[in-house]
């Protein structure tokens, strides 16, 4: 084999592989935007089913809409008992309480976990820790028991009051591990300034512990705005119902459904959801990243 035909070979080569380096990055965006387009059909057909007459919601799988019909959000706003603005301050009522309770226990609590010493730490850190593996379904009954007897059922307190005692484990394992990354030559600076175990939490750790309280807020929003079981369970009155327990009202099995409408309101609830995860999602991002397991 000649030197040219050596050096045509290697020539060609190169080619093909830098045709392939940049053919490769096309090929990867354009499926990952396949993806994303059979992902958010489904929102997107909702949404331009909310603008669509009731008879052709079912009628075309197609993202075109025809006749615009936005009177499905007016009616959809009073087609129930209540006006729609009850259903969503009930459910800012339910998702504030739950916010608020879940950062002042589980942060306590994780700073017990992290920085106290006391008899059991390790067993009780383990049980902790177990409950995370335990589906709702399993203490639904004996916890409806319990509401029942002490007179909370059909308020908002059985969906509130436990989140003041730390019973979302997943959120104390995740500032426990924030925390123990926080050097501990801080705590001893602080002990040496003259505070305590509070000092030391409210002036030192909790401010530092912001991405962690944030990531807290923005999961604890999304997860309770958008609970229906639980909700569904505790609240039997119309007037106090929750946006997934309302939406679920538009389904009548002895009527027919106004479907126009029920997409109308189902854009409506997922608006709040959508502006707290745009907005939170840089501490989200970085509350997660800075909770590795250490």
């Amino acid at each position: 084999m000649t030197t040219e035909t050596l050096r045509s070979a290697v020539v060609r080569r190169r080619a093909g592989t830098f045709g392939w380096t940049r053919i490769r990055p096309v090929l990867t965006h354009l499926a990952l935007a396949a993806g994303a387009l059979v992902m958010l059909y489904p929102l997107i057909w909702m949404v331009v089913s909310s603008l669509r007459p009731g008879n052709e919601i079912f009628r075309e799988p197609g993202l075109l809409v025809r006749d615009l019909e936005i009177g499905n959000y007016k009616v959809g706003w009073n087609a129930l008992s209540e006006p729609f603005t009850r259903y969503l301050l009930n459910s800012a009522v339910v998702v504030l309480g739950a916010v608020l309770g879940n950062l002042v226990s589980c942060s306590m609590a994780a700073y017990a976990f992290a920085r106290l010493e006391f008899t059991g730490k390790k067993f009780w850190f383990s049980i902790m820790l177990v409950t995370i593996m335990l589906p709702i379904h399993v203490v639904i009954v004996p916890q409806y028991i319990l509401f029942s007897q002490a007179g909370w059922i059909n308020t908002f307190l059985p969906l509130v009051v436990p989140k003041f005692l730390a019973t979302d484990a997943f959120f104390v394992f995740l500032m426990v591990q924030f925390i123990r990354g926080i050097p501990r030559e801080l705590d001893e600076a602080a002990r040496i300034d003259g505070c305590g175990r509070a000092g030391i939490f409210l002036r030192v750790i909790l401010p530092l512990m912001v991405p962690a309280l944030a990531t807290t807020t923005i999961f604890t929003f999304i997860w309770t705005w958008n609970d229906f079981f639980s909700q569904l369970i505790y609240l039997t009155d119309p007037k106090m119902y929750t946006v997934p327990v309302a939406l679920r009202s538009f389904v009548d099995a002895t009527a027919s459904t106004n479907w126009g409408s029920m997409f109308a309101m189902s854009v409506v609830s997922l608006v709040p959801v959508f502006l707290a995860f745009l907005f939170g999602q840089r501490f989200l991002i970085k509350g997660i990243a800075t909770t590795g397991i250490k």
